[in-house]
């Protein structure tokens, strides 16, 4: 198996680390919607400051949902980080195609089953 978002899961990964893949994932994934979204923002930042909103505005997404599933970011537990999976699953149908949806959503469980 390949390492999936920074993680490798033939190692020891932590709760923390599927976190931090999730995250990865999930910017990567919405790239494009990402930059429509901050389109006018754009062109005030260089490049680098434009990735750094990117994280930044998905970061705040998954601390909503931990907060909305009563979980905690900074010590997140298998079932939180199934929980905000199951949230951005939902969230994602506006943007995405069922199958995209499917394929990041199941590279993210095999992480998660591996805890």
């Amino acid at each position: 198996m390949t390492v999936i978002y920074g993680v490798n899961p033939k190692k020891p990964y932590t709760c923390q680390d599927v976190l931090g893949a999730i995250e990865r994932c999930f910017v990567k994934a919405h790239d494009d919607v990402l930059n429509k979204e901050m389109t006018s923002e754009a062109q005030q930042f260089n490049p680098q400051e434009l990735e750094n909103l990117k994280k930044l505005s998905v970061l705040q997404l998954i601390k909503d949902i931990f907060k909305e599933i009563g979980g905690n970011y900074e010590n997140p537990t298998k079932e939180n980080l199934i929980g905000v999976c199951d949230k951005l699953a939902e969230y994602s149908k506006m943007y995405r195609f069922p199958e995209a949806i499917k394929k990041h959503y199941e590279e993210i469980m095999q992480l998660v089953d591996g805890l």
